[in-house]
């Protein structure tokens, strides 16, 4: 799960989902490239299914940060726009953003919830 503000004028590279997402729009404004018309505006719910492709913008017209909620299953894929890969984008490497976003601020390491390790038999 994700809450992410984005500024005004913010295009995410286009990407493939592996999995599901369901995301929900507290404030602002935003549209994919592919679907100029369709803006997702505050209290709008919108549900991707896996193998979406699209590219995520914010209106440089907006006049406050755009405010989402994302539930997200899987991986994005990441590409330039001449289909060139960029990045796998998990939790894994969002994890690792933040604890370096988290480090360079000097704040307290963050608590997470997550599986005991595995245990080998020899």
């Amino acid at each position: 799960m994700l809450r992410v503000k984005f500024a005004p004028g913010v295009t995410l590279p286009l990407h493939f989902h592996t999995g599901t997402v369901h995301l929900y729009t507290m404030s602002g404004c935003w549209y994919y490239t592919e679907y100029p018309d369709q803006k997702q505006t505050a209290g709008c719910y919108i549900f991707e299914p896996g193998g979406s492709i699209h590219e995520f913008n914010t209106p440089v017209t907006n006049t406050e940060d755009t405010d989402t909620f994302m539930v997200v299953f899987g991986a994005n894929v990441n590409f330039l726009k001449d289909g060139t890969f960029i990045n796998m984008m998990d939790a894994g490497m969002i994890k690792a953003w933040a604890d370096q976003g988290i480090k360079d601020q000097g704040l307290d390491k963050m608590n997470y919830i997550s599986a005991p390790l595995p245990k080998y038999a020899r």
